[in-house]
């Protein structure tokens, strides 16, 4: 299991966790409770260059910028990750990262498979969780219900589950979203089991979420 590191001369560094899912799986719901469920964990913010939608806030949501800035960033070495999602681009601040582990704050990165295999290329000891649904139905009934896209947009982020989902044997933990106080109960264990360094059991879910892509495959 990953391990937190602890440097003599600044105390204990901050462990560095990414947490991703398909569209639809309840990601940014669990983060967002779990962060209220544990001290000491903040999540990164990301930098985009996709247009703010009604209810986001700057700074808070996303750091909304424009793609000439978000080039200059990336050719100056700014970005922890970065990459181009649904016709734009995202990337993790680097130096935010760092100086929040530095003072020994856990920090969460909400990225995809890609994100997260550059990030553990740089930061070996990151811990990753990926997120399923309950089912494939489950899934397009979830994006169906936020609203906020339309019938190709939707088609599109059901495609591209599959692809997510391809991946997941290259995470730590698998977290199954039946319900959300399971999750984040699953995610909390983990969470403090890293803090302190202890060994942490955890079931195989390879096989649930090898199943869950075949159900998807019969949606294409």
């Amino acid at each position: 299991m990953p391990e937190t590191t602890t440097d003599p001369a600044q105390g204990h560094r901050g462990a560095l966790f990414i947490i991703a899912a398909p569209s639809g799986a309840g990601k940014t719901t669990l983060v967002r409770a779990l962060c209220d469920r544990l001290p000491n964990l903040r999540v990164s913010i990301s930098c985009t260059t996709r247009p703010q939608r009604e209810g986001e806030q700057n700074g808070i949501d996303y750091h909304f910028i424009d793609e000439a800035t978000f080039r200059d960033m990336a050719a100056r070495g700014l970005f922890l990750e970065y990459e181009q999602v649904f016709d734009h681009l995202y990337g993790t601040p680097r130096t935010w990262v760092e100086e929040q582990m530095n003072q020994g704050i856990d920090v969460i990165l909400e990225i995809d498979w890609q994100g997260a295999r550059n990030v553990r290329a740089v930061m070996p000891g990151t811990v990753s969780l990926f997120i399923l649904p309950p089912s494939y139905d489950a899934l397009e009934k979830r994006l169906r219900g936020r609203g906020q896209d339309d019938e190709t947009v939707i088609r599109r982020r059901m495609q591209d589950a599959l692809g997510e989902l391809s991946h997941h044997r290259e995470f730590d933990y698998l977290i199954i979203n039946r319900d959300l106080e399971t999750a984040l109960a699953e995610m909390s264990s983990i969470i403090e089991a890293i803090r302190e360094n202890r060994p942490l059991s955890w079931p195989d879910r390879g096989d649930f979420a090898d199943a869950l892509i075949a159900e998807g495959e019969k949606f294409q």
